[in-house]
């Protein structure tokens, strides 16, 4: 059974898990530390991680959330995120999150999970990250953002 519980500060960070939906630890730095992280274990092992940024007094940003790759393709990724929503949605209305344009994987899970396109932040992967990055052969430019009506 999945088990998701908070990081503690005094924990090390997982950057072997939050390296799977970043490029750089340098640009998980810039949001790892003012989130809520939450690691997912199965049989206390660290399976997956979240962390989640509060945007607004009704809106949570998914900044980062990963499952090891041995366990992809098994339903732990929406078992996360149905477990993230139950957190979110006693405080807020609205979980959102971003993903590259060119990530059909990611968009196709999201929106199988209920999220919903609204945006496109032009751009970011070429302002945000100095060494280009390719996903399925086509560098990665505008960020697509998904949100889910809590």
């Amino acid at each position: 059974m999945l088990k998701l519980r908070p990081l503690h500060k005094y924990e090390d960070l997982p950057y072997h898990l939050l390296l799977l939906a970043d490029e750089t630890i340098e640009s998980i730095d810039k949001y790892v530390h003012q989130s809520d992280v939450y690691i997912a274990e199965m049989d206390d092992e660290a399976i997956g991680v979240v962390c989640l940024y509060q945007v607004d007094a009704s809106t949570v940003e998914i900044k980062n959330m990963a499952i090891a790759e041995g366990y992809q393709g098994r339903g732990y990724g929406s078992l996360l995120l149905d477990s993230i929503k139950d957190i979110v949605r006693n405080q807020h209305t609205t979980l959102m999150v971003g993903t590259a344009d060119a990530g059909i994987r990611q968009i196709a899970f999201y929106e199988k999970n209920g999220f919903r396109k609204f945006g496109l932040k032009k751009n970011f992967f070429i302002d945000h990250y100095e060494a280009p990055i390719y996903e399925n052969g086509v560098q990665l430019k505008d960020m697509v953002m998904l949100k889910f009506e809590l």
